[in-house]
């Protein structure tokens, strides 16, 4: 008996859980839904399509508003629930729709996906009948915004494609933009490329020819909609610049063998990071039928999961940057804006016009442009210029994550990397480890072909840059049973140096190196490592930054006491750990963030490019810190010192003026805090927004750690990180340990809507459970879904 087995026991809850039924259209047989204390559902079902009909009810009778928005806005249907606000991105969210062959679509996923996606949109139709009736309630925010849940179609599922991650077009724009202000030295040292590349310029492109509003109806397809109060404009004016900077989110994801773990068995862990919201991106489920019995994070509006373990194997992932997306800039005719430049001649856009509905108005027509290449993204008329792009992803068979429902089914490895090969979008790093001991990693995604040139910029439309064919992720390395018993990914650059050239480099766009290099320091260590260890490993506050910077820091004299000379000396004693109760982690994160990168990059770069750089690539910074150069002035080494000197006192003034003068009482946390809010708080009173806002809370870690969590450099509030945390013993999978922020529920009035925020703060886990009897002692209540007549829950 496990010991959360035992813990259960001891606290009394293997007494008769509540039951509530539910009798709809739709199913063939009863199920069973089992709610654990955490919130998470386990379904029992007979028929593998009733299993997934009543993940579609689950999601909904627990997610209903999130998942109806998600299908709003990315079918562009949003201005039927909330105005003429939402025209702009109801226009730019249809651009994105796949548009192709159905059949060619549900053909790319193999024969069981349609059905499978049949059923779970089933469920959530007879969950939103329910509701409809009044025989089960309106969530919320229906009734704040004075709107009600739709019913779905199978096909919108798989239409849907802006709500993944993917590609490099916002770095396309920014890196001719950069070349174009300060050429390509300085553009390295706002993103560093790997393997050391210097970015191909086609011919014909002029890259001060690209303009920043090409972006805006991409960054509008992909943003989440605002409700601002009546009567205020909804502003989505900082996308764009939030689109050309770096990108923040990232994973981690690590496994070592049985013969580096305490139990003897393999451990899998993985933290995914997304930017956090409320309710939850991700939905932890467990899904039982004849064939299939899966345990794990999904998102809500998806079937399947995408990442956890079956009986058999524990599956993990982490972003990889496969360049999925190029932007083709095009000459349009002379007195016909409506044809553009290909080859020896002319070529007419497609154009289709669509209505949309407008809440409390007429419909209204939007026209959406198409080339060869995909949607038209602006128009230049003045200069007779049409930007499109071209995506991977509005190919057959690349809805993110839908390929999960074949790999989550695998029981070895070789069926696994054979389900891989249906998996397109995003471009993910695999880890695996299964029951007989083995563990692996395999890059996986479908990536375009390119001879002429490197991806890395945009190019004529004019059909000389072509695609040519396209490369899976079997063409990318894979990595299984390694001599050092562990593997590990955390966005870095993984491809060996043997990489054929002739396949050109897949990637250059890669993380920073930091977090894995600290996962490389702890797992290479030499003792055993238990899942306690890797849960601290998913915590882990050590900034290897800190460590480098801090050690350039000029040793204080014991006489000194001004305020820098102190904030030196906490500095020079700090273990590097940026834990929420440390004073030197303050110091250190608003001095790097907010003063040293800025004050780099303004030492380094021409003023015209500053702006559009950022902070710099922190690599490079590091870098430069650790080895001056003439860049920094005629005297590197005083130079330098001058610099490290000043901006900290530019981060100690500042900590001043927020936190008081008594160094020794700041503290990380009172400015590094997860602070959640309601999409809709603004349209509520304050007694409301207590109820919709989970409360803020303190925490650790930041942009470099393991424990990732990154942050507003104007605020310091926390914006991104583990948006889940799953750690499989594999084999004893009851051992198996999660976490979720806020809570697994979407209703604020639910128990399980925060629940899990605080422990998520301090870095606990609950009990990811997974034997029948384990999931009996822990259930909360209990939901059948029992058949009702026949038919579609769906209306005609």
């Amino acid at each position: 008996m496990t010991r959360w087995l035992c813990l259960l026991l001891a606290c009394g809850l293997s007494a008769q859980p509540p039951v509530t039924r539910h009798r709809v259209a739709g199913l063939q047989a009863p199920v069973e839904l089992r709610i654990d204390r955490w919130g998470v559902p386990h379904i029992y079902a007979k028929r593998r399509e009733d299993a997934f009909f009543a993940q579609g009810f689950n999601a909904a009778r627990d997610r209903l508003w999130q998942i109806d928005l998600w299908r709003k806005r990315g079918l562009g249907l949003l201005s039927q629930d909330l105005g003429p606000d939402c025209l702009e991105q109801d226009r730019a969210s249809r651009l994105f729709l796949y548009r192709g062959s159905l059949d060619a679509e549900w053909q790319a996923y193999g024969p069981e996906t349609q059905a499978t996606v049949k059923a779970f949109v089933a469920g959530i139709n007879a969950y939103v009948g329910l509701v409809l009736s009044g025989k089960a309630p309106l969530p919320e925010e229906f009734q704040i915004l004075h709107t009600r849940p739709a019913y779905w179609a199978p096909e919108e599922v798989v239409r849907v494609r802006s709500h993944g991650l993917f590609g490099n077009l916002p770095q396309e724009v920014a890196r001719a933009q950069m070349i174009c202000l300060g050429g390509k030295e300085a553009e390295a040292f706002r993103k560093r490329l790997e393997p050391t590349w210097e970015p191909m310029l086609p011919k014909g492109l002029d890259p001060c020819s690209i303009p920043s509003e090409v972006l805006r109806a991409y960054i509008l397809a992909k943003a989440d909609p605002l409700f601002p109060a009546p009567g205020r404009m909804i502003a989505q004016t900082d996308l764009v610049d939030a689109a050309l900077a770096l990108p923040r989110t990232a994973s981690n994801t690590f496994a070592v063998s049985g013969a580096r773990s305490a139990t003897g068995r393999p451990i899998l862990a993985n933290d995914p990071h997304r930017e956090y919201q409320v309710p939850s991106l991700r939905y932890l489920a467990h899904l039982v039928a004849p064939g299939m019995d899966v345990i794990g994070a999904g998102e809500p509006a998806m079937p399947g999961l995408s990442l956890g373990h079956n009986r058999h194997i524990a599956v993990g992932l982490t972003y990889c940057p496969l360049d999925q997306e190029d932007l083709y800039v095009y000459e349009t005719k002379p007195g016909d804006p409506n044809q553009y430049r290909y080859g020896s001649g002319w070529e007419a856009f497609r154009v289709l016009s669509e209505p949309i509905s407008v809440r409390g108005q007429g419909p209204r027509v939007a026209q959406l442009k198409f080339t060869r290449h995909g949607p038209v993204l602006y128009e230049d008329p003045d200069h007779r210029r049409a930007y499109a792009l071209r995506a991977a992803w509005l190919e057959p068979g690349m809805v993110p994550y839908l390929s999960s429902l074949r790999y989550m089914r695998a029981d070895g490895w070789k069926p696994f990397l054979e389900a891989m090969r249906q998996h397109g979008l995003p471009g993910l790093n695999y880890m695996y480890a299964d029951t007989k001991g083995n563990i692996g990693l395999a890059p996986s995604g479908l990536f375009p072909k390119r001879s002429a040139w490197d991806g890395l910029l945009p190019v004529p439309g004019d059909g000389r840059y072509e695609w040519e064919g396209w490369q899976h992720g079997d063409r990318l390395p894979r990595w299984f049973n390694p001599a050092e018993g562990w593997l590990g990914s955390a966005n870095e650059m993984n491809l060996p140096s043997d990489y054929p050239a002739q396949e050109r480099r897949p990637a250059f766009e890669w993380g920073d190196p930091f977090r894995m290099q600290r996962i490389r320091e702890v797992l290479s260590a030499s003792r055993k490592v238990s899942i306690q260890d890797l849960q601290s490993l998913q915590n882990d506050h050590l900034s290897l930054p800190a460590r480098r910077l801090v050690a350039l820091l000029d040793p204080v004299p014991g006489q000194a006491r001004d305020r820098v000379s102190e904030a030196v000396q906490r500095l020079k004693a700090w273990d590097g750990r940026v834990e929420a109760d440390s004073a030197a982690a303050a110091i250190f994160e608003v001095w790097l963030h907010k003063y040293l990168r800025p004050a780099v990059v303004a030492k380094v770069l021409p003023e015209r490019a500053r702006g559009l750089a950022g902070d710099g690539d922190l690599s490079r910074i590091v870098g430069l810190m650790e080895r001056p150069d003439a860049r920094l002035g005629r005297d590197p080494l005083a130079a330098r010192r001058d610099l490290l000197l000043a901006s900290l006192a530019g981060a100690v003034k500042e900590l001043e003026g927020r936190l008081g003068g008594n160094m020794g009482a700041w503290t990380w946390g009172q400015l590094h805090r997860i602070h959640l809010v309601h999409p809709l708080a603004d349209r509520v009173d304050a007694v409301r927004q207590r109820r919709l806002n989970p409360e803020t809370l303190p925490v650790g870690g930041s942009h470099e750690t393991v424990g990732r969590a990154s942050f507003r450099n104007g605020t310091f509030d926390l914006t991104a990180g583990a948006s889940v945390r799953l750690v499989m013993d594999v084999g004893a999978w009851d051992n198996s340990t999660a976490s979720n922020a806020p809570g697994q529920s979407g209703d604020p009035a639910d128990p399980h809507y925060r629940d899990l925020l605080e422990s998520w703060s301090r870095s606990q886990y609950f009990p990811l459970l997974y034997s029948r009897k384990a999931v009996e002692q822990a259930t909360e209540r209990i939901i059948w879904i029992e058949p009702k007549g026949t038919g579609s829950a769906r209306k005609p």
